[in-house]
This record gives structure tokens, C-alpha cells and sequence, in this order.
């Protein structure tokens, strides 16, 4: 199945986190999701983008004075106008939340250039205000001192760590209420054609549960009879 960016990304919003860590499991893929790291809001659909990474090293005092912001080509504002629509920022905080990776002022202005989502390993300042757009955010936890506290950015769309995940530019993100995994994008159509057919089967073993059945033989699946019985469920959902 030939499939592009723009298909990935709408087929990837039906599918959970889950399902795509268990198939990048079986790939021998075990370290794809960002850790200590939650959406501000309750999610009601998946995030879905292309990753443009943003990468931060400890700040020095002499270099990260309050007056950098004032350089037109400073790397957390350049990240910030350049990221690309339906792409999602992701920034390496070195998983430190002791000071903000942005606030809701660069967050707004993402989800009005149509940006797709933000996600940091670090944290948030006005983490309210960020959560009341519609622009999906995950981070760690709130912080209120800037950026320049700790941070100082030197890197703009380049591979980079986020939560002991490595992430390289193009990489699909997807973030549900579980928290965000990472696809290579060189696995994307075969992590979307296992993960859906994985859900359908998924599916029918949640409605066999709910009428009462064992998980024995259904969850996996090592029955015949049960599985020529999903065989013609999916047959009968086909015309549902």
C-alpha cells in the first residue's frame, strides 16, 4: 500500500498509542515512548504529525542573558515561526521541568500558523492558558521560570532525545490520554496496516469479554472455532 504523508496522518488518528507500541514491539522497537510525559488536557482525539524538532542544552549565564529574546534569529523563536503546518515541535529539555520549555504566547502562536501539536520532555509556563487552546501540548509539569533559566536552544529541525526517545525530523508523532509514541517514518504504512487490522480483532475480543467469555483462547487468539467466528465478524462488519 502506497500511502502519503497526508493519508499517515489521518489514518493515524483512529489509532491508539497502544497498538502502535505493541507492533513496533514485534519490530524490536522497545524505546519509542517519550516518558514522563502527559497531555494538559484531557484528549479527545489524537495527535498527529510529522516531528520539527527544537533542542536545548543547560544555559550558560554569559550567553543567556534576558536580551537574547531580543535577536530575531533566536533558535526557540526561529522553531517556533518555522515549524511547518500539521507538523508537531518537539523539543529536547534534557527531561528537565525545573524551567518552562515555552509558554502560551509561543503555544498560540503555533496553533495559529496551524501547527498540529507541541511536545516537550520539560515544561510549560501558563499552563492554563496552554491548555485551553486548541492546540494538543505534553509535558512533564508546569514551571514558571523562563526558558533562559536553564535552557539555551542550539538546534533546530535535528535529531534529538525527548523523554529517551530518539527523534528525528519527519518522525510521525502520535499522542493520545496515554502519552506519545514515535514512528519512524520509514514504518508508517506497515505500523498503520497492522495497527488497524490489530484494533478490528481487538474490538471483537472486547465484545466477547463484555458477553462474559474467558480471555483463554480468545486473548490470543488459539481457537479455531473463535477464529473462524472473527473471520466472519469482520465479514458482517464489512456491511454494518
Amino acid at each position: 500500500m502506497n500511502i502519503t504523508p497526508e493519508d499517515a496522518i489521518q489514518q493515524l488518528k483512529s489509532i491508539s498509542t497502544a497498538s502502535i507500541a505493541t507492533y513496533l514491539l514485534k519490530k524490536g522497537l522497545r524505546n519509542q515512548f517519550i516518558q514522563q510525559v502527559l497531555p494538559l488536557k484531557r484528549m479527545k482525539s489524537n495527535m498527529v504529525g510529522r516531528a520539527y524538532t527544537l533542542r536545548y542544552i543547560p544555559a550558560r549565564e554569559d550567553l543567556n542573558p534576558i536580551e537574547v529574546f531580543r535577536d530575531p534569529k533566536h533558535l526557540q523563536r526561529l522553531a517556533v515561526e518555522e515549524c511547518p503546518e500539521d507538523h508537531i515541535l518537539v523539543i529536547d529539555s534534557r527531561k528537565d521541568p525545573r524551567a518552562a520549555s515555552a509558554g502560551s504566547i509561543l503555544a498560540t502562536r503555533l496553533m495559529k500558523r496551524g501547527v498540529a501539536g507541541i511536545v516537550t520532555d520539560g515544561g510549560f509556563r501558563d499552563s492554563a492558558g496552554i491548555a485551553e487552546l486548541s492546540l494538543p501540548a505534553y509535558h512533564q509539569r508546569p514551571s514558571a521560570p523562563t526558558n533562559l533559566t536553564l535552557h539555551q536552544a542550539v538546534g533546530i529541525n535535528e535529531p534529538i532525545s525527548c523523554g529517551d526517545v530518539a527523534v528525528f525530523p519527519g518522525d510521525y508523532i502520535v499522542g493520545d490520554n496515554d502519552g506519545v509514541m514515535v514512528i519512524p517514518q520509514h514504518l508508517v504504512t506497515e505500523v498503520i496496516e497492522a495497527c488497524q487490522q490489530v484494533e478490528q480483532y481487538e474490538k471483537f475480543v472486547t465484545e466477547k469479554v463484555n458477553q462474559g467469555m474467558s480471555i483463554i483462547g480468545l486473548y490470543p487468539m488459539t481457537t479455531e472455532s473463535l477464529s473462524k467466528e472473527f473471520e466472519r465478524w469482520k465479514e458482517t462488519s464489512k456491511t454494518l
